[in-house]
């Protein structure tokens, strides 16, 4: 977590233009492709994380809560959860 304004509103704008890690980078691409296509995620996009540093616990971790964002904002999206 970061206090730092500046580098918060870099990731959201663009994360791959802010200043991470190659671990944290690898990991929200994978988390990217995960929300935009997880079926088009293969063993490749496995080996990267593991090449990064991150064993099999972390990528399941990684996993379950990435899909978990995005079905818990999907299931609030789809009863208007926060709309005005």
């Amino acid at each position: 977590m970061t206090s730092d304004a500046a580098f918060a509103q870099a990731i959201k704008s663009d994360f791959r233009q802010a200043a991470l890690s190659e671990q944290d980078r690898a990991m929200l691409e994978y988390a990217e492709q995960l929300t935009r296509d997880a079926t088009r995620l293969s063993p490749d996009d496995l080996a990267r994380l593991r090449a990064v540093g991150f064993d099999d616990r972390a990528i399941l971790q990684i996993t379950l809560i990435a899909s978990w964002f995005n079905y818990i904002n999907r299931v609030a999206d789809a009863l208007g959860v926060g709309r005005e």
